[in-house]
């Protein structure tokens, strides 16, 4: 499985991110999966950022990847239109993506869903993210619940189409509910947003956080993908074999 880790880094520039993440919050999140997925012998884990050719997402790179975990801020309005496409394509030809944090807002979620993605925001609240799917594979060894002492508030209403399944809902001590880990099939690829992550907090430093993204990216694998989507003839079956 061939797995890429994105986000823009630019905010590690900042010496207030730089103390928190100073290898870098894809390093850091692509370290996680790894030691998460390091039973499976043929797991390739790479990362990728904006300041790459193509925005870090040349065809090559995107042709030769399983599953995308996308982490974005600043770069939104940047994002090239191009690129936007280039990924969605390859979702709907059955590439797994993680979504996470900030990055609903990203051209390529919005695209993908079809609607402002926009929510209720607040910084430093502390949070407690509930397993509202516990079937759901991506909760496989996850607790009831979890805590994160500090984490940005991200509430209701969440402008995104009805998911297919709502695996984690959390908590702000603000008072706000949030349905923060959710699914969607789109076209034969899988869609999973998860919502913590604000760069001057410690969420990828938390093993339970770095577990659900690593069942995440395990579930999103694709199962079978498709060369294009097109609509095409198809050739008449006959049943009636004497006639």
């Amino acid at each position: 499985m061939r797995v890429v880790v994105w986000d823009e880094s630019l905010h590690e520039k900042e010496e207030r991110v730089h103390d928190v993440y100073p290898n870098g919050i894809a390093n850091e999140i692509a370290d996680g999966i790894k030691k998460e997925l390091s039973f499976m012998n043929d797991c390739e884990i790479k990362c990728s950022n904006c300041e790459m050719d193509d925005f870090g997402f040349t065809e090559e790179m995107l042709d030769n990847t399983d599953v995308l975990v996308f982490w974005a801020h600043r770069s939104h309005d940047a994002f090239p239109d191009e690129i936007v496409e280039r990924i969605y394509n390859r979702v709907m030809k059955g590439m797994g993506l993680i979504v996470l944090h900030s990055a609903h807002l990203s051209k390529v979620f919005k695209r993908l869903m079809g609607t402002s993605c926009t929510l209720k925001y607040r910084f430093g609240d502390y949070a407690r993210i509930w397993t509202t799917t516990p079937s759901h594979p991506i909760a496989k060894g996850i607790p009831e619940y979890f805590d994160l002492d500090e984490e940005e508030m991200y509430g209701e209403f969440f402008d995104i189409p009805k998911p297919d399944d709502v695996v984690f809902t959390t908590w702000f001590s603000g008072g706000n509910l949030f349905r923060g880990g959710c699914t969607w099939q789109r076209g034969y690829g899988k869609v999973f947003y998860f919502h913590p992550g604000h760069d001057t907090n410690l969420a990828y430093y938390n093993q339970t956080v770095l577990k659900v993204i690593s069942n995440a990216v395990l579930w999103a694998a694709p199962i079978n993908e498709r060369k294009d989507i097109r609509c095409e003839e198809y050739p008449k079956i006959n049943l009636r074999k004497n006639v």
